[in-house]
């Protein structure tokens, strides 16, 4: 169990922790329609210490002297795994997920009162899950009834996320390795839906194309709904309807990751619907192609996470003013900040067990610094909708080009490198 990456996270935990009992469940099912449920995913949290798959479990961390992992689960049971499936159940969740004890959830919420004695603190993540601080406080006020008998409940309550989010911030070698795995699934299933696309066909075709590719390669599940963006659909930010027609002469932008046990890709391109672009397409694109490559310089030790963003910035208002989209002056427009009238998002986001990722993006007042082992995208665009002061030949452009960034000792590493990104290799792998 030396090597179990679960285990070391569990130890790191319990460090910082120094005293007291920290509390983290996993998610709930949740039903989809009357009595059928969606595909069950834990709890990144959860998943992050514990690696355990099953729903109805708890992971109750003791820190000090004598520091122990306790997990409970649902029980063994022949009869329910007939139509549900294996369950590991106490015994074999404790041996093979390496816990200190394990037990029946059906125990939990009388253990949570011996457990939570004479702890000088608790780490849970209130207000989380309303259901969940329900169950807390009453484990609290269970304690709080033995006051005379000398027992006492936790003076301090921590939210166990701020420890966990510094920690999930920093990416350990096993989670580089399914990062590594989720781009390259996702990088072929880009692949595939450019050699697919064809005027004519429906944006869902081009869908069922990629998800076909990330089960096919071993995704578990996309890491957010996909976005199949054609023509002026390619503007709407978070178009995700994907039912639209392919016609010739527009672009598709298709924004789309999965995951691999739990660790997210998150790939954007934006490529013809005919597989040639055309001057102001082309034009629009290299300059959102431009402003991605000094926002990948830009990532590096000791960098500021606001750095990338900001040199994107610089390139892409610099290109809305060459094309006419805006007037004044570079300093002038990026101080107004007239360019969010066709870039109005961020540059960056953390990614890893959610896409989405963890973790804090200023420290102590200051943007945070970038250390080796951090994982970000890098997603500047350009949409640009209809207008009269918009010269026409760009109407209805919308491109974005986002790959997944992992900061290195000497800069960084793009884990999606392998997809096709420039305007000859689109065109050519289109081509063939």
């Amino acid at each position: 169990m030396a090597d179990n990456p679960f285990l070391q996270r569990r130890h790191s935990l319990l460090a910082r922790m120094g005293s007291g009992v920290a509390v983290i469940p996993t998610a709930p099912e949740h039903v989809r329609n009357r009595d059928t449920t969606f595909l069950y995913r834990a709890d990144s949290y959860f998943h992050y210490l514990t690696g355990f798959p099953e729903p109805e479990a708890v992971l109750v961390l003791v820190a000090g002297e004598h520091a122990q992992s306790i997990l409970f689960c649902r029980d063994k049971d022949i009869e329910k795994e007939i139509w549900d499936g294996f369950r590991h159940g106490p015994v074999g969740a404790q041996e093979c997920f390496g816990f200190d004890a394990a037990f029946s959830i059906k125990e939990f919420d009388t253990k949570l009162a011996e457990l939570l004695a004479d702890q000088p603190s608790l780490w849970y993540s209130i207000g989380h899950d309303a259901a969940w601080d329900v169950r807390i406080a009453a484990g609290l006020n269970a304690v709080r009834a033995q006051a005379r008998a000398g027992k006492r409940a936790p003076a301090v309550i921590h939210d166990v996320r701020a420890a966990l989010d510094d920690m999930r911030l920093g990416k350990d070698a096993h989670e580089i390795a399914l990062m590594r795995k989720a781009a390259a699934i996702a990088g072929a299933a880009h692949r595939r839906a450019m050699r697919f696309t064809t005027p004519g066909k429906n944006e869902c075709e081009v869908e069922a194309e990629f998800l076909h590719e990330f089960r096919r390669q071993g995704s578990q599940a996309p890491s957010y709904s996909p976005i199949v963006a054609s023509g002026a659909n390619a503007c709407v930010l978070h178009y995700v309807d994907n039912n639209r027609m392919l016609r010739e002469g527009e672009l598709l932008l298709i924004d789309a990751g999965c995951e691999v046990d739990g660790y997210a890709s998150d790939i954007t391109r934006t490529f013809p619907v005919n597989g040639r672009f055309s001057g102001p397409q082309a034009d629009v694109y290299d300059l959102v192609f431009n402003a991605q490559v000094a926002a990948v310089a830009a990532i590096k030790p000791e960098a500021s996470f606001l750095d990338p963003h900001t040199a994107a910035v610089r390139v892409l208002a610099q290109g809305m003013i060459d094309m006419e989209l805006l007037e004044g002056s570079l300093d002038a427009v990026i101080e107004t900040e007239s360019y969010k009238r066709f870039y109005m998002h961020r540059t960056s986001h953390w990614l890893g067990l959610d896409v989405h990722d963890a973790g804090e993006y200023r420290h102590g007042g200051d943007w945070r610094k970038l250390v080796p082992g951090m994982t970000l995208t890098v997603e500047p665009g350009c949409y640009i909708r209809p207008a009269e002061d918009v010269p026409e030949a760009f109407w209805n452009i919308g491109v974005r080009i986002e790959d997944d960034a992992l900061v290195t000792a000497d800069g960084c590493e793009i884990l999606t490198a392998d997809t096709p990104k420039t305007i000859a290799d689109i065109e050519y792998l289109m081509k063939k």
